[in-house]
């Protein structure tokens, strides 16, 4: 098992992308710290193998960096710390104050970089890495979620910058996320029929398994990736299909290719 002996906490780790994040590390032989503000419903386990789960508000910078120092004192090394809490309701600009558009770019950038700076000096010890989530939604337009897409932006360059000052001893890299199949799917994309009507618009015909992004976590956790600091790895089906291709007139496949 390649992480077997590492320690390695997964913030939002008790439900959706969070536990297949956490599942996956489990799988892949490391111990796993899970924190959230609630307990999760049921223990996220893998083949006997159970989460630690630590109650954990990010929005609180003390309470931050004391659970990140009684983790690494209960385990005796941090090695890895993946920053995937964060979401957003759907709400277009002008029906929130910008005090409550700050409130998503506080948990989604903020929060993260207040995890990783309270991890830094046992990442550091440990030579380990950060594994920021990040989202399409930060590459491209978010109509409806519009702060959550530029704090998605901002986190994808901060972990850049990241991996420059905390070199050589962390590595810093980002999953850019697509579409992914949860527990709350369908308070996204709607029923069943409405999942796949939405999963049919990615190249690959689906939605990504929570697990299959913890696959790449751990990839990017992993001495297989040792060389590997600053990179964003895009794991979101092949994108999105243009909309031109959709509503032109033409026969396509007599196209210039612009």
């Amino acid at each position: 098992m390649e992480l077997a002996g590492k320690a390695v906490v997964v913030t939002g780790g008790t439900r959706g992308v969070g536990a297949g994040i956490a599942r996956a590390f489990l799988g892949a032989g490391a111990d796993v710290v899970v924190c959230a503000r609630r307990p999760p419903d049921e223990p996220v386990e893998l083949s006997g193998r159970t989460a630690e789960f630590r109650p954990l508000d990010l929005r609180e910078p003390d309470a931050v960096r004391g659970f990140f120092a009684e983790v690494a004192a209960d385990y005796g090394h941090l090695d890895t710390l993946v920053n995937n809490a964060g979401g957003t309701p759907y709400r277009l600009l002008d029906e929130g104050e910008a005090e409550r558009h700050a409130r998503v770019v506080e948990l989604n950038l903020t929060a993260p970089l207040t995890a990783s700076l309270a991890a830094r000096p046992h990442l550091r010890a440990a030579r380990g890495s950060v594994v920021m989530i990040g989202s399409v939604s930060g590459g491209r337009p978010s109509p409806g979620s519009a702060a959550y897409g530029a704090a998605k932006a901002g986190l994808e360059s901060l972990a850049r910058s990241m991996a420059v000052e905390w070199a050589p001893e962390v590595r810093v890299n980002t999953l850019v996320l697509g579409m992914v199949r949860t527990e709350l799917s369908e308070l996204h994309y709607g029923d069943a029929e409405g999942v796949a009507r939405v999963g049919a618009t990615v190249p690959l015909g689906r939605l990504a398994e929570p697990e299959e992004v913890g696959a790449a976590a751990v990839f990017l956790a992993s001495a297989k990736a040792a060389y590997v600091s600053g990179a964003s790895l895009l794991v979101h089906g092949g994108g999105e299909r243009p909309a031109f291709l959709d509503a032109a007139n033409v026969n396509q496949s007599e196209g210039n290719g612009r």
